[in-house]
């Protein structure tokens, strides 16, 4: 499955246009702005698993500093600050890891 199959290509070329200067990732920002607010608890889910590229059930630090080529692969990867940044947000339970429901929720708080 395409990340295009749950989103509109039009909607994530503007959201990662949007955050192409280095430390400028607002994971609330981009969620809404890439339709992920919008969908389905299941279409979120689905995300997940595509942006869980070793397919381990959790994204973790390193995947989620690629996070943008998950949605375009031509997208820039994430500084050391905003993958921290996100992390925190993400990792309710403190394992160093964003699992499904961690994931569902971070994008629920967008």
């Amino acid at each position: 499955m395409a990340m295009t199959d749950l989103l509109s290509a039009e909607d994530i070329k503007k959201a990662v246009g949007a955050f192409t200067a280095t430390d400028s990732f607002d994971h609330k920002k981009f969620f809404q702005m890439v339709g992920l607010k919008k969908k389905s608890a299941d279409d979120v889910r689905k995300v997940f698993h595509i942006l869980d590229k070793d397919k381990s059930g959790f994204i973790e630090e390193e995947e989620l500093g690629f996070i943008l080529k998950g949605f375009s692969p031509d997208a820039r990867d994430l500084s050391a600050k905003e993958t921290k940044t996100l992390m925190a947000a993400g990792d309710k339970d403190g394992d160093g890891k964003i699992g499904v429901d961690e994931f569902s929720t971070l994008v629920a708080e967008s």
